[in-house]
């Protein structure tokens, strides 16, 4: 049912909405028609139940919503970030060293880029052999150690490219579980491995349980002398840093404008420099910015993220479609959809207003995988489950090599990306399913049995977003895309998106619970049914 929200205009368009098994064939131009280009990728909504008049309304809609202005605080460096007074200036990460980008009116590009500059002078040195462990051992992995999004932006930006161009190997441990760790340290050889601990505070509660694991680790086989060579910091707590043993002049900082969802392009990333060499985080880097450019300056109708955002935002509020599925056709993207995920649903994931007021309705959930392995696992109930799931198709036209194995996976998987992409927009109709059934020669008792089973509904609506290729720069351009999605999505839902106090309660009330776990429940301010369970466990450790 379409929400309270959409205006009269676009209320009347959700009530008969297009349907795509009739204009994807009355309409061969459609394809061409409806597409949008920036820094080398290109979106493609024709198989979304959307035409020129209802893009063109979204398109004024947004305008009316405030977006040009919101967009221009934004990129202004303003203090978007209200409940924390703060700007959300993580565009300046990437913006070139000449771009005088501002915050709070005041320049930043040039601390940006000295830090930057000093991560490029250490992961040189540490891939080149100059920077040496405590025994003269050269580094061969280094291992980031963070959570959130000091984890899921390298990680999945390691992944994405390490196939491709990686020199020291790169491992990450989030979990407080200690196994993660565990099973990382178990294939290293700590005089050739460097830890890169990644917490702006130096308190977060996981990543430093998981560094004081690391350094016992370490120094039950090196000197503690050692930790001073095998341990850098990012981070802005320079004395909790020296008091570990990292020296000031090994730790990298970044700046309170930095959210954690943003945080890669930052010395976040240092781990993902080290790996995949300073050339290609740069091009990561520059294919952000190109994103960037574009959407600050790119008319709303011909904007791809704004785009992006219009029809996901008609999906959930004209059509009522429940979540958002996304699927990369590509491996070694395996990490994308966690790393959107926190993106996403952290940013927008808001029950009130801007202005404190409950909201109407935000993000939905967003989930997915790669494929063609989520083919066999959730695309059952994308195709015949009651209701539809839009879905964004991520492709890249090249393959990784022009090695003939790879060739040929390659055309598989676009060939499978695109068959699913028409499968969801026409199904199968009772028609063609009865024609089939009676070819094979079932009766008309068996027909009607079986008939209902093998009917697609169809018109589930999807978008195509193609890259020439995996590489470093339209990586950057990719994720670019959806963190300025997101940001339409929050002007358009009128959330704020870059707090995550949603995230703070269930750390401060773990603290208390663990203090139980280790003392007993006496006094301890718990309610009764988590002191219930403190108790039982208490009794399974003793």
């Amino acid at each position: 049912m379409p929400s309270p929200q959409l205006p009269e205009s676009l209320a009347q368009r959700a009530q008969n909405p297009i349907d795509l098994r009739r204009v994807l064939v009355d309409d061969p131009g459609r394809a061409a028609r409806l597409q949008v280009s920036a820094a080398g990728l290109t979106l493609d909504l024709a198989t979304q139940r959307v035409d020129g008049p209802v893009l063109q309304a979204l398109t004024a809609h947004a305008e009316q919503q405030g977006l040009i202005e919101a967009r221009r605080s934004l990129f202004a460096g303003a203090r978007v970030n209200v409940t924390e007074d703060r700007a959300a200036a993580h565009m300046a990460l990437r913006a070139p060293r000449d771009a005088g980008f501002t915050v709070d009116g005041a320049e930043v590009s040039g601390d940006v880029h000295a830090v930057l500059d000093a991560m490029t002078v250490f992961a040189e040195a540490v891939r080149s052999g100059t920077w040496r462990g405590h025994t003269g051992e050269v580094i061969t992995d280094v291992v980031n150690i963070g959570i959130g999004g000091s984890d899921l932006g390298p990680r999945m930006v390691v992944t994405a490219l390490a196939g491709q161009v990686a020199a020291v190997r790169a491992h990450f441990v989030a979990n407080v579980d200690a196994i993660e760790l565990r099973d990382v340290l178990a294939g290293l050889d700590p005089a050739r491995t460097l830890f890169v601990i990644t917490s702006k505070t130096f308190t977060t509660v996981e990543t430093m349980t998981n560094a004081r694991l690391a350094r016992d680790w370490l120094c039950q086989r090196l000197p503690d002398a050692a930790v001073g060579q095998h341990f850098v910091a990012v981070s802005t707590h320079l004395d909790a840093a020296a008091a570990f043993g990292i020296p000031g002049e090994q730790c990298f900082g970044f700046w309170d404008w930095v959210g954690g969802r943003y945080s890669v392009w930052s010395a976040v990333g240092l781990s993902a420099m080290i790996a995949l060499g300073p050339q290609a985080f740069a091009d990561l880097r520059a294919g952000a910015w190109a994103m960037d450019e574009h959407f600050r300056d790119a008319p709303l109708a011909d904007n791809l993220p704004v785009q992006m955002a219009l029809v996901a935002w008609w999906n959930r509020e004209a059509l009522g479609l429940p979540t958002q599925v996304v699927v990369p056709y590509l491996q070694r993207l395996i990490h994308f959809v966690p790393w959107l995920q926190q993106l996403e649903m952290e940013s927008n994931g808001k029950g009130v207003r801007r202005d404190g007021t409950a909201a109407l309705s935000s993000t939905p959930p967003l989930w997915g995988d790669v494929g063609t392995n989520g083919q066999h696992a959730f695309f059952q109930m994308l195709h015949q489950g009651p209701q539809a799931q839009p879905v964004d198709f991520i492709v890249a036209a090249a393959p990784v090599s022009d090695d003939p194995a790879d060739v040929a996976s390659h055309r598989l998987l676009l060939a499978n990306a695109l068959a699913q992409r028409s499968a969801l927009s026409f199904g199968k109709s009772a028609a063609t399913v009865e024609s089939e059934l009676t070819a094979q020669g079932l009766d008309a008792a068996q027909r009607a049995a079986m008939a209902p089973h093998r009917i697609f509904p169809g018109n589930r609506p999807s978008s195509l977003l193609v890259m020439p290729r995996l590489d470093a720069f339209h990586l950057g351009a990719l994720m670019a895309a959806y963190e300025h999605r997101t940001f339409v999505l929050s002007v358009l839902w009128g959330v704020l998106p870059f707090d995550q106090w949603g995230v703070e309660l269930g750390k401060a009330i773990a603290k208390t619970i663990d203090r139980a776990l280790a003392t007993g429940t006496d006094g301890a301010p718990l309610d009764a049914a988590t002191a219930y369970w403190v108790e039982r466990f208490r009794q399974t450790q003793a």
